[in-house]
């Protein structure tokens, strides 16, 4: 089913947020509101994550592959271009998420494999998603128990409502490349923001006038930073107030943790360019090297 619509640390700290901890998912677990994705995934070897889930997860779990069901096949759109939302929606109605219900993501440790979860059921149209605060290795430092069960949720059914003011596409990047009022924030690590590397694409560099925001910069210890120090690390407070905001990274994963990061830190609305430097670069579109802060 499909229908358009406009959309738009210390996880207990901020309730009523993206986030939930780790004390409050064991709280909830057995209400039959709530559905659990376990979203866990290592680039480096796609087969870890189903491996992680049979070996044990959170009793109730089901389990969203990155590359099965997160994204489409690689090509043209980049390396995880986004999947196809009716494909998607009949995918989590097999395993029982339907629009009724809320639903809780994880990965490994809170990273950028549940917010990819996360940002996609959102941009599917449902607002009761929420991201586990430090992931499935908060939730076993808060006594969780584990289970290899894979459960039978009851078939649901997920209405599509996508949120197409989340996107931002290339043609619209490209256009407005000079535009004050558009903010490119890179994701990516340092030295591939600035072109010193390239481990993934085939070329090196960042799209002209992106400054970069490393997501890895939004995590502590056990988690998600507190509101202020990731407001401080992602420097919010100089992003004008008016401006619109898009995200990006390598293939659309990383960015999603930073727009999940920038949410919590008092930056709500910030888009994702899904298909980001893997499409970018295939494409031959303009590239720009070094750091666009220091040499402003």
């Amino acid at each position: 089913m499909h229908e358009n619509s406009a959309g738009g640390g210390a996880a207990a700290d901020r309730a009523g947020g993206p986030l939930l901890a780790a004390p409050e998912l064991l709280a909830r677990l057995g209400d039959p509101r709530l559905r659990v994705i376990d979203a866990r995934f290592e680039l480096s070897d796609p087969a870890a994550g189903r491996a992680m889930y049979a070996a044990g997860h959170v009793p109730g779990a089901v389990y969203l592959d990155l590359d099965r069901d997160l994204a489409d096949p690689p090509g043209e759109r980049g390396r995880h271009p986004l999947p196809d939302p009716e494909a998607l929606a009949e995918r989590l109605g097999e395993l029982g998420v339907g629009s009724e219900h809320e639903v809780v993501v994880y990965d490994q440790d809170g990273g950028m494999y549940a917010a990819r979860a996360w940002w996609l059921l959102r941009y599917l149209g449902m607002d009761g998603v929420r991201f586990l605060d430090g992931g499935y290795r908060a939730y076993l430092a808060a006594g969780g128990t584990v289970s290899v069960e894979t459960p039978a949720h009851p078939p649901a059914t997920f209405t599509v409502r996508r949120r197409d003011d989340m996107v931002a596409e290339a043609e619209e990047v490209l256009a407005r490349l000079r535009d004050p009022g558009l903010v490119l924030l890179d994701a990516r690590a340092p030295e591939r923001y600035r072109g010193e590397t390239e481990p993934l694409d085939a070329v090196a560099g960042h799209v002209p006038g992106a400054v970069n925001r490393p997501y890895t910069r939004s995590l502590g210890a056990e988690g998600l930073l507190g509101t202020a120090e990731l407001a401080a690390v992602h420097r919010v407070a100089e992003l004008p107030a008016g401006a619109d905001v898009v995200a990006y990274c390598g293939s659309g994963v990383s960015a999603a943790h930073l727009v999940l990061a920038l949410e919590v830190a008092g930056r709500p609305g910030v888009r994702l360019y899904p298909g980001s430097w893997s499409e970018w670069s295939r494409r031959g579109l303009p590239v720009a090297t070094g750091d666009e802060e220091a040499e402003a």
